[in-house]
């Protein structure tokens, strides 16, 4: 009994109720209920497409009615619901008044409903059917009359317009299933449903193109966008990465000669007292911790193959050399300096000479042919940059390019608690404008010592 049983079980594909070809159907007539049924009758207004003024055909309309062309699609279903009023109005029924009305307006009203309650409008349409085609007389096999078959083509199509793909399929096989039942049951001759299905087909087919075109658009704006932010931060991490990379050369620097001044200096002195001495080597050891220190925190930012650089980092002192650069690349530079020159902290002099190099740099792919001023001044506060160029010129095109540049500008500039513009200037060219503040270093008196 009980190996029985178990065979029974093993046998069973899975719960009551639950086998593969139950989960199909469940699903199937899921996927239709979620389409057609549920909140078929929701009020949804149908927004103005804001993107339609922006269109092509919307430039070509005066500018007094252009505001309008957001309403192109309501004004669309308008003019749908008047042609078929049109169409019913037309058919000879031998009879005028209201019920010759009727075969027009009923159908009408459904188009007009897509706007507000579109998969509602969808019903509406399918089950006036038989009502209109009872007035005209249409029961010997044609479920749908001239305008009823138009107005059901439009609605299906405004509706999938409005919802998808899934609903356009869902309606069409409802339409389908009632063209199949109204034959069985009326039967006749000369149904029209297979040219309900061959035009509706089309109609429905060229709107979810439009519609998965629509959505791919879409979706590659929003990827574009994601990527240019993904990008933005990539760039601005290397930057720092970058700025990181040269602190670490400068201050280790320092760091060293520090120690190394700190372990030399009693040497220097004859008969050191005991405090001097253990002065010094509380300076060297604590130099030698802090370089560890820096080393192991800022290391990580190098790469694998990062090599410290041979040369001292650079400083203003080498402008000229960058300038005599530039100019063989093309870019005629002129320098002005302002000011009293002075020796500034190597990290301000570092960041200086970074910003106007990426500034140059600019100017050779973006303004080919231009000429480029660079403007150094040294104030009470800080330090002052100023490197503008003019538009390009001469036959060369200029570089594109993702503005990478203007960001570690502005991360330098930020490092430093500094203000930064950079921006097109009245005669077509390019400004960028820095102020990198510098503490004051603090007078000392001598007047009290020497008196």
């Amino acid at each position: 009994m009980t190996e029985t049983t178990t065979q029974t079980q093993a046998g069973r594909p899975g719960k009551p109720g639950g086998s593969p070809e139950f989960h199909l159907v469940r699903e199937v007539f899921g996927g239709m209920r979620e389409a057609l049924f549920r909140g078929a009758f929701d009020y949804r207004l149908l927004p103005p497409r804001k993107s339609a003024v922006d269109g092509l055909l919307a430039k070509l309309l005066p500018r007094r009615i252009r505001g309008y062309a957001a309403w192109a699609p309501h004004i669309q279903v308008a003019a749908a619901a008047l042609i078929t009023v049109f169409i019913g109005y037309q058919v000879d029924l031998g009879f005028h008044g209201a019920p010759h009305l009727l075969i027009g307006l009923v159908p009408a009203a459904a188009v007009m409903m897509t706007l507000v309650r579109p998969v509602g409008a969808f019903w509406i349409s399918l089950i006036s059917t038989p009502f209109t085609g009872a007035i005209a007389n249409s029961w010997d096999g044609q479920p749908w009359t001239p305008s009823a078959l138009f107005a059901h083509i439009v609605v299906m199509v405004v509706v999938s317009a409005r919802t998808g793909p899934r609903t356009a399929l869902w309606m069409w096989l409802a339409t389908a299933a009632f063209g199949a039942g109204f034959e069985v049951l009326i039967g006749g001759y000369g149904s029209d449903t297979p040219q309900m299905l061959f035009f509706s087909a089309l109609g429905l087919l060229v709107t979810t193109m439009v519609h998965v075109r629509r959505e791919a658009q879409r979706e590659v704006t929003v990827q574009r966008t994601v990527t240019a932010i993904e990008r933005d931060k990539r760039t601005l991490l290397e930057e720092r990465t970058t700025i990181a990379r040269e602190l670490h050369d400068v201050v280790a620097h320092h760091m060293s000669v520090v120690a190394i001044q700190a372990e030399a200096a009693p040497y220097r002195v004859e008969n050191p007292p005991p405090e001097l001495e253990q002065a010094f080597v509380t300076i060297r050891e604590n130099a030698v911790a802090a370089l560890t220190e820096l080393r192991r925190v800022l290391g990580v930012v190098r790469a694998e193959d990062y090599e410290a650089p041979d040369a001292p980092q650079p400083t203003l002192a080498d402008l000229d050399r960058l300038l005599d650069n530039v100019r063989d690349a093309g870019l005629s530079v002129d320098k002005v300096i302002t000011g009293a020159v002075r020796e500034l902290p190597q990290g301000v002099e570092l960041s200086a000479y970074r910003i106007v190099q990426e500034a140059l740099s600019n100017s050779l792919r973006h303004a080919p042919g231009a000429s480029a001023r660079v403007e150094v001044g040294y104030v009470l506060g800080g330090l002052g940059l100023r490197i503008v160029n003019g538009p390009a010129k001469g036959l060369v095109k200029p570089s594109p390019g993702a503005g990478h540049g203007i960001t570690g500008m502005r991360e330098r500039v930020t490092m430093l608690d500094g203000e930064m513009t950079a921006e097109t200037t009245a005669e077509g060219g390019y400004e960028v404008t820095v102020f990198l503040p510098v503490a004051m270093e603090p007078r000392v008196d001598t007047a009290g010592e020497d008196a």
